[in-house]
């Protein structure tokens, strides 16, 4: 088995910048490293992985001069990790506070709370998170921004809700491009895949974005031969990032809570589950197994509403598989019932930091706040790497502007 790598958050975001230069536009290869960094606003923030995939991730291009999450301990993860500029607090009372001020800003970047389009919400309609754009927007506006980065799940770009944002972008002058990107094609051993919408002012955004592919999944038939693929992909494209390559090197958990030891080890522990959760894991030894399999092997293990569910998704008390990337890590990935959570060999559910892997955060960036809510960040956060490839986007788009 390939060993896995206990990457610096310097390691892995500086050789992500290097495969990012490949597909950079001519006048992004004149860089002039004496002017000042584009200042950075990052929304709904989390723990801070967009803003790691700005900051660490492009060599420090990026300067974040604000940041808010409704989230406390988010905030705190946030502010440990970047500095003492994220506010925790309602968006929609601070921009109604008077004493608050919005600093001015080249570029603002964040993630509404996705929830009301996300097709696991079976109440979607009239859910106001779907509303949380418009503070979004407002910020963009008061902090006189050139350009946006907005992020969020695939269907949005479905819905009316997008329709709105478009026009509100473009009665601000922004000239909008979206496009839904899987971060395993960008160097993450996960196959989440995102929507990302960016405006700017000044240049069209469709001439920079969506950036080219650095990594394949070498199941498709990739050829470089194709002009396509070609087209699709950096000129040195690797193959997907799997599970196999990222937590082989680690030692069975130990334990049931958060360690005082060094990384990677204090956030690589296990659980309790019951003899009959154990029984279960132990009838479905092989990587890639699932519910459908336990109900066929060992169906007086299986829960009465498994026996009788004769459709649906197969994730659900599921295997990973070695070879593959790791399937969207959710907040609850400690949680097998809720999806293809469990270890590919081990008999148990996947760590936190193995989660924290499989979304490209470093061993060495500081998660605080209780097990529940450090798993909260590490299943919001959109994954760094990913948010890296996005970042030396807009990179180009700020250089362009006159």
């Amino acid at each position: 088995m390939h060993k896995a790598v206990a990457y610096s958050i310097h390691k892995i975001c500086r050789k992500a910048s290097k495969v990012a230069c490949n597909y950079a536009p001519d006048y992004a290869q004149s860089i002039d490293h004496n002017k000042s960094p584009p200042r950075l606003i990052d929304l709904f923030s989390g723990a801070g992985g967009m803003t790691l995939g700005f900051t660490e991730c492009c060599e420090h291009v990026f300067k974040t001069v604000w940041a808010n999450d409704f989230n406390k301990f988010a905030a705190e993860t946030y502010n440990k990790n970047f500095g003492s500029h994220c506010i925790s607090g309602d968006i929609i009372k601070l921009l109604d506070d008077r004493s608050v001020v919005i600093p001015q800003a080249d570029i603002v970047i964040g993630g509404p709370p996705c929830q009301g389009f996300s097709l696991l919400n079976k109440n979607r309609e009239g859910d106001p998170r779907k509303q949380m754009w418009r503070p979004f927007m407002e910020v963009v506006e008061r902090s006189n921004a050139s350009i946006f980065v907005m992020e969020n799940v695939p269907q949005l770009l479905k819905s009316e809700e997008y329709n709105k944002i478009k026009h509100r972008a473009e009665r601000m002058g922004f000239r909008v491009k979206e496009a839904v990107l899987c971060a395993a094609d960008y160097g993450v051993p996960q196959t989440r895949k995102r929507a990302f919408i960016i405006g700017c002012k000044h240049q069209d955004p469709a001439t920079v974005f969506p950036p080219k592919k650095t990594h394949y999944n070498p199941n498709n038939g990739y050829s470089p031969g194709l002009v396509k693929e070609v087209d699709d992909f950096v000129q040195d494209a690797q193959r997907w990032i799997t599970v196999e390559d990222r937590i082989t090197d680690l030692k069975p958990p130990v334990g049931t809570e958060i360690r005082n030891t060094d990384p990677p080890y204090n956030l690589h522990f296990g659980r309790n589950p019951t003899e009959l959760s154990k029984k279960r894991y132990r009838a479905i030894p092989e990587p890639g197994m699932n519910r459908v399999d336990l109900k066929e092997r060992a169906p007086e293990l299986t829960p009465p509403c498994w026996l009788r569910k004769k459709s649906g998704g197969t994730d659900l008390f599921g295997r990973l598989w070695w070879h593959r990337p790791a399937v969207t890590m959710r907040t609850e990935f400690y949680k097998p019932e809720k999806g293809r959570y469990l270890h590919p060999e081990q008999h148990r559910p996947i760590t936190h930091r193995e989660a924290a892997r499989f979304q490209s955060f470093p061993d060495d960036f500081q998660f605080t706040g209780t097990k529940i809510e450090i798993a909260k960040q590490i299943g919001n956060a959109v994954p760094p790497l990913l948010a890296a490839k996005v970042a030396d986007c807009v990179y180009s788009l700020w250089l362009a502007k006159p």
